[in-house]
């Protein structure tokens, strides 16, 4: 396995996500959050062990030096029209983000699509050119597709299994709805760490309780983007969640 310390703390992770601009479109953003360069500010807190986004706000706005918090580049993307069998195609290389001074690369895999081939031969190339280079791959788990109906416990397990099966360093899935059911999810991803992910801004204290869930069922962290940035007291609300993932006692 890869060096993930570039993107952990403690042998956690807190990922701030930003790539919603490409996969939902500007119905996730105020005047506030729209501004990338709001978004990168946030980094300075030092609360972040990643930073995720396309190539296309890494390359205006990211600067290593000042925002301080690593960079994980998203490699593929999809719009929101997209959705009854997904494909999500690579729109950005390894090499391109290596350029770009990204310490990780991401990817989606929409498993149980009818395009899934296409994703597992894509992600299969972007980990044997991101291994070569010493750099770890996150992959987006997310079961979708006519055929998979509803995500229960045992498809989010499904899911994190392929992740590890297919040679991801770390997988993002949803929260299985139990720190019980995501202890299952836990095992069947072996020996790569799982984070949850965020989703769409919900009540703040139910985003601490999932994340605490996750946590004492094993996870290793999130990738939290909208609980984030779409609340007036980001920093705030970054803090309280740093504090769970990260604890001090």
């Amino acid at each position: 396995m890869v060096d993930l310390t570039k993107i952990s703390r403690d042998d956690k992770f807190f990922f701030l996500a930003y790539d919603q601009g490409l996969e939902h479109g500007p119905t996730d953003f105020d005047m506030q959050s729209a501004n990338p360069e709001y978004v990168m500010d946030l980094t300075k807190s030092g609360l972040f062990t990643g930073i995720i986004t396309h190539k296309g706000i890494a390359e205006k706005y990211y600067k290593p030096d000042v925002h301080k918090t690593p960079l994980i580049i998203k490699l593929n993307g999809k719009t929101k029209f997209i959705k009854d069998e997904p494909y999500s195609p690579q729109v950005c290389s390894v090499e391109e983000a290596m350029q770009l001074r990204a310490k990780a690369v991401g990817y989606t895999v929409y498993v149980g699509s009818k395009h899934e081939n296409k994703m597992f031969k894509e992600f299969a190339n972007i980990v044997y050119e991101a291994h070569d280079l010493g750099i770890p791959v996150i992959a987006w788990m997310y079961p979708r597709g006519s055929k998979v109906g509803e995500e229960t416990t045992d498809i989010t397990a499904y899911a994190a299994r392929v992740g590890l099966e297919l040679g991801a360093d770390i997988v993002k899935v949803r929260y299985a709805g139990s720190p019980e059911a995501m202890q299952w999810v836990v095992t069947c991803a072996g020996k790569i760490p799982v984070c949850i992910a965020g989703g769409s801004h919900t009540d703040h204290e139910g985003m601490k309780k999932e994340i605490q869930g996750a946590m004492d069922a094993g996870c290793m962290g999130g990738a939290i983007g909208r609980n984030i940035w779409q609340d007036e007291d980001s920093l705030g609300k970054a803090k309280e969640i740093a504090d769970i993932i990260f604890p001090t006692s």
